[in-house]
């Protein structure tokens, strides 16, 4: 089905045959003639399926069609994280090229200035993450008295990262008259009970099953020692199709440090997590992007948050805890029925967590042996550092116990408490005579 099929206003056409668009993915297909009928929505579908699109293309019909206020939102966009705030109006400024739409964004880690400026004056569209968003209004910033459309993206993520009760807040804030739209890659049954707070009977768009990870992505396991993950990351990276690499740490402390054993050894590396300023998140991304680094390492505050076209490998260095986050960050790679591998690294504590995976998605993963690769071998260090037997400090020499004393044969004759004390010291002494 061709996008002039599906009812799209001509000058969102336009813009879409302009980005290189010809055939809509199958949730743009089911979810843009719901939308356009004024239903609620819940979309549930693969990462890197066209999900953004399947909302914002049809929001935009809506809007062409009508004048626009002179105050006042009429579509706000909620995400969990401020890199996916970013590639939201990245998209939604692609699509409204040809309309007099004015779009802003909301979040955190950079001035409020511009952000409260463009609510006061009323952007058309406001793209925010829940907690700058909620703490502006709380000070009377944005007028959404004439909201038309309010959107969950990742809906799932942000429930799951606490922010109810400030979607609670914001969402009683805004006009009951609206069309809610949710979408996600997963959506669990306890989250979906959640929907009938924000939505009048929803219509449910599904595209696979809830669990599934992006179909054209080949996902293997490579079971390995913790000790050693490095060795088998730079072995893996020797290979040039690794060109375009995204991976993931636990934590971010784990990030840099795996980010500074990639430049010791001369790999071209940028790091992505919350510790990090907005301004180098989005230098990460666009260096990402451009090819001037070859691997990006970021914790899971980027697998939602990263539209990157052509990455050709995700590489779970630390195993995810949840299956959900699995599915979201190998949903990096493969996009848009591109294909792309996603390779994940297990250590023996890990096994837990990959039944569960594999419990949850329905299937078994395949097992990888790289080749040539010593499993048996001794951890890499990064050049220039001493062995850690040289750079151990030695430990500080203990004193020499005092051998205790017995002036004369009074002593014998002291309190019966005495004697304890005076005996264990000479069991002492004479066990090191021996």
């Amino acid at each position: 089905m061709p996008f002039p099929t599906l009812g799209l206003e001509p000058r969102i056409l336009q813009a879409v045959q302009e980005a290189g668009y010809t055939e809509p993915t199958p949730i743009q297909t089911a979810a843009i003639p719901q939308v356009l009928a004024g239903h609620d929505l819940i979309g549930i579908a693969q990462t890197g399926t066209g999900k953004t699109a399947a909302f914002t293309l049809p929001i935009l019909t809506r809007l062409a069609g009508q004048p626009s206020p002179q105050h006042g939102t009429r579509v706000l966009v909620i995400a969990p994280t401020r890199e996916l705030v970013v590639q939201i109006e990245e998209n939604v400024r692609v699509y409204a090229r040809h309309l007099p739409l004015r779009v802003a964004t909301v979040f955190g880690g950079v001035g409020e200035q511009p952000q409260k400026t463009a609510l006061s004056e009323g952007a058309d569209i406001v793209i925010a993450t829940p907690g700058r968003l909620l703490d502006l209004m709380g000070r009377r910033f944005g007028n959404f008295s004439a909201l038309q459309f309010l959107v969950l993206d990742e809906a799932d993520r942000m429930l799951d990262m606490g922010f109810l009760p400030s979607i609670r807040d914001i969402v009683r804030a805004l006009p009951r008259q609206r069309q809610t739209l949710m979408f996600s890659a997963t959506f669990s049954k306890e989250i979906e009970s959640l929907t009938h707070q924000f939505q009048r009977s929803p219509k449910i768009v599904q595209i696979g099953r809830r669990a599934d990870p992006a179909t054209t992505v080949t996902q293997l396991v490579y079971e390995v020692r913790q000790d050693l993950k490095m060795n088998l990351l730079l072995h893996l990276l020797r290979d040039p199709g690794l060109n375009m690499v995204l991976l993931f740490s636990r934590t971010k402390h784990g990030a840099d440090k795996v980010a500074r054993k990639l430049e010791q050894q001369g790999i071209r590396t940028a790091t992505l997590h919350s510790n990090r300023s907005q301004n180098q998140r989005l230098r990460a991304l666009k260096d990402f992007k451009s090819g001037s680094i070859r691997v990006l390492v970021a914790t899971d505050i980027a697998a939602r948050g990263i539209d990157v076209d052509g990455i050709s490998h995700v590489v779970n260095y630390d195993f995810p805890r949840h299956p959900e986050d699995y599915v979201h960050r190998i949903g990096r790679t493969g996009r848009a029925l591109a294909v792309g591998d996603a390779l994940s690294f297990a250590t023996p504590e890990d096994h837990s967590a990959l039944r569960a995976l594999e419990r949850f998605i329905g299937r078994g993963l395949v097992r990888k042996r790289a080749e040539g690769f010593d499993y048996q071998a001794v951890p890499v260090r990064p050049a220039g550092l001493p062995n850690a037997a040289q750079s151990a400090p030695r430990p500080p020499a203990l004193p020499r116990p005092a051998r205790p004393h017995l002036s004369n044969g009074n002593s014998s004759r002291r309190s019966s408490h005495s004697h304890g004390p005076v005996k264990s010291s000479r069991r002492f002494w004479r066990r090191r005579r021996n």
